[in-house]
């Protein structure tokens, strides 16, 4: 039925139409059920299909953050607003915690007095941080390049899961390279396109599929 051009649709089957929409103008893809999920995910997040081509996954990358998240990771998101839209009660039946350094005024001082970003100093207090991690990184090129040096250098152990997905222009393109270079497992957006959205969408859709629900 249509109301003045508008599809009526109840309101506990939107998500389910949407994707389903999603599905037939996607198309055919080569995706496995697991990465289909989770592109589907950010496309029904963003509205935007481009990510079906840019998100890149390293082959263990769904698989690892799946176990991590199951076994209670931490979960270091560069905003409050990642951490704010990341499933707290899926997380939380794991065990698991969301968290974020970025407005803590000991980081910013800090930041102040090296000449660093807020970002960067945040991925260095995560890397004191016991437990399995799992970064979300969506706004910060800076975080994704300092986290990247770190593991390089051996003072930060490897993480579980780095999902980078920074949006913008400046470094955004040249950080998730460089995380591409790292043996550490990673879902990553190629090019300039990403933000906290999208890092939502990949934390809450490997957080479903570790729970067994699809949410589809």
């Amino acid at each position: 039925m249509r109301v003045d051009g508008l599809q009526v649709v109840e309101p506990g089957d939107i998500e389910r139409h949407s994707f389903q929409i999603i599905g037939e103008e996607l198309g055919p893809h080569g995706f496995d059920p697991q990465t289909e999920l989770v592109v589907k995910r950010v496309i029904h997040a963003t509205a935007d299909f481009d990510f079906a081509r840019s998100l890149c996954f390293t082959p263990q990358a769904i698989e690892r953050g799946m176990e991590a998240l199951q076994g209670g990771a931490h979960v270091v998101c560069d905003t409050t607003m990642v951490a704010a839209g990341i499933n707290k009660r899926v997380l939380g039946s794991f065990g698991g915690m969301a968290h974020t350094f970025i407005g803590d005024a000991d980081v910013a001082q800090e930041a102040r007095a090296r000449g660093l970003t807020r970002s960067a100093v945040s991925m260095e207090r995560a890397a004191r941080m016991e437990g399995p991690l799992v970064f979300a990184i969506g706004n910060a090129p800076t975080a994704l390049v300092r986290l990247c040096e770190m593991v390089a250098d051996g003072t930060m152990r490897k993480p579980q899961l780095v999902i980078g997905v920074p949006v913008g222009f400046v470094n955004v393109v040249e950080s998730k390279e460089l995380l591409l270079e790292t043996d550490v497992e990673s879902i990553v957006a190629r090019g300039r396109k990403g933000g906290s959205t999208v890092a939502v969408a990949i934390v809450n859709a490997l957080l479903y599929l570790a729970s067994g629900n699809r949410r589809e």
